[in-house]
C-alpha cells in the first residue's frame, strides 16, 4: 500500500508553500492565514479552542496572535465573566484579508480537485474528514502525554 500520508504532506506543504509567498505581500507571516480564516469563520473564538482547531499548541497560537494584533487584523475583547478570557475579533483590515484569503483557498481547492468527478470529490472529502479526525484524536493523545505502542 501507498504512504498516503506522505502524499498528503505533500500536498499540505506544497499549499502552504505557495499561500505563504502570495500572502507575503499582503505582510502575514508564516501560516498566520490559517488564524485569520478561522477567526472569521468563528468570531468571539477563544485562542485555546483556536489551537485546538488547528493542532498546533498554545505558545504557537499566542505568538500568531500577538503578531496579528501587532498588525493590527484581530482585535481581543474581555468576556464579560472572566475578564482573564480573551475573545478574538477581526479588525475591519482583518476582514478584508479575510475574503482575498478565503478566494485563494477556493481557486487552490479547484486547481488540487481539477480532473475528479463531483462524486469523487464527495468521496474524498469524507475519507480524508476521517483521516482528519483520526489524526486530530493522535494529536489530542500525545499533547496530554499520551504515548503511542508502534
Amino acid at each position: 500500500m501507498e504512504d498516503v500520508l506522505r502524499q498528503i504532506g505533500t500536498i499540505a506543504r506544497s499549499l502552504d508553500s505557495i499561500a505563504n509567498i502570495e500572502f507575503k505581500e499582503m505582510n502575514l507571516n508564516r501560516g498566520q492565514y490559517l488564524y485569520l480564516v478561522r477567526i472569521s469563520e468563528n468570531p468571539g473564538i477563544i485562542s485555546d479552542r483556536l489551537a485546538e482547531m488547528l493542532s498546533v499548541d498554545r505558545t504557537t497560537t499566542a505568538r500568531s496572535i500577538q503578531k496579528l494584533v501587532k498588525n493590527n487584523l484581530v482585535y481581543k475583547e474581555s468576556d464579560q465573566d472572566n475578564k482573564k478570557i480573551k475573545h478574538l475579533f477581526l479588525t475591519d483590515e482583518g476582514k478584508e484579508l479575510a475574503k482575498v484569503i478565503e478566494r485563494e483557498n477556493s481557486f487552490s481547492n479547484q486547481m488540487a480537485l481539477n480532473g475528479l468527478t463531483e462524486s469523487e470529490k464527495s468521496e474524498l472529502a469524507r475519507l480524508l474528514k476521517t483521516v482528519e479526525k483520526n489524526a486530530s484524536n493522535n494529536w489530542q493523545f500525545v499533547k496530554k502525554g499520551g504515548k503511542r505502542k508502534y
